[in-house]
């Protein structure tokens, strides 16, 4: 399904859960709320596929290709790419779905954006659940080097290409428990990843990078809503940085999740799935 936000088409994955429901803009009173699910940078929408069969009791889930990802237009204009202006477009994208209301997964990039949504659109936003993300960098000089580091790696994409960048992106350290999967599925993440345009990726590091986006650690505890932050044992940097998030906001579980690292999703999307399930569906968090 394609939508026309402010002269962008953005691309989303509907998937129609059972029971199944003809008519997406009908309420939701019986099951629970849409599920709004955000990849990360390489990644799209279909990334999330395979956790379809795990997620139980949701009769609607939008999983949204990121502005330069996937199907989504990929502008040359910087400030689309902005992870406010990725927040407000999907705000956009939301009321032309009639949702007045939607729990929100991110990963990584995406669980950048979910925290920022959650907190530029509060009333919009049911649960919030964050797989390996951070509030972003808390000191300028942080921020700086990271922001030349992106810098680098997008010098990197324009110069080399998207196959010879996205060879390098799967064998960073972040990435190394992924090697463990099975063939097929890699190359699956990959043909994803390849999918990709080369402006969109150089954009997107440019404009929503970790070193590019306002750091959120000062706001965490203005957030009320309940907040899933999920990490995976063998990535120990956010591990740290869940543990650190954790102890400044007023309504967030912890969980780690043993022998995965990043993406938790790919790596262990049964036990993924149903913590996600159990998490939406328990009217007390």
């Amino acid at each position: 399904m394609n939508f026309d936000i402010n002269g962008l088409t953005y691309h989303v994955d509907v998937w129609e859960m059972e029971p199944k429901c003809r008519d997406i803009t009908v309420e939701n009173k019986v099951n629970l709320p849409p599920l709004v699910l955000l990849h990360g940078f390489t990644g799209n929408a279909y990334s999330w596929r395979k956790l379809k069969p795990f997620l139980k009791g949701i009769r609607n889930v939008f999983a949204i290709d990121i502005v330069g990802h996937g199907k989504t237009d990929a502008p040359a204009d910087i400030s689309r790419y902005t992870i406010e202006s990725a927040a407000r477009d999907i705000d956009l994208i939301l009321e032309q779905m009639r949702i007045e209301q939607a729990n929100i997964l991110g990963y990584s990039m995406g669980g950048r954006l979910a925290l920022t949504f959650a907190l530029k659109y509060p009333n919009k936003v049911g649960k919030v659940i964050l797989e390996s993300a951070s509030p972003g960098l808390e000191e300028e000089g942080q921020q700086a080097a990271r922001r030349i580091q992106d810098e680098n790696l997008a010098i990197r994409i324009r110069e080399e290409g998207i196959p010879a960048f996205i060879e390098y992106w799967e064998n960073i350290p972040l990435f190394n428990t992924q090697k463990r999967l099975a063939e097929n599925i890699r190359v699956e993440m990959r043909n994803q990843r390849l999918a990709n345009s080369q402006i969109g990726l150089v954009n997107s590091l440019k404009g929503m990078g970790t070193g590019s986006q306002p750091s959120w650690w000062s706001k965490l505890d203005e957030l009320s809503m309940p907040f899933l932050l999920l990490t995976g044992s063998l990535d120990e940097k956010f591990c740290l940085i869940a543990d650190r998030m954790q102890a400044t906001m007023k309504n967030a579980r912890r969980i780690t999740i043993s022998d995965c690292g990043h993406a938790i999703h790919v790596e262990k999307p049964k036990i993924f799935g149903t913590i996600v399930s159990e998490f939406l569906s328990n009217e007390k968090e």
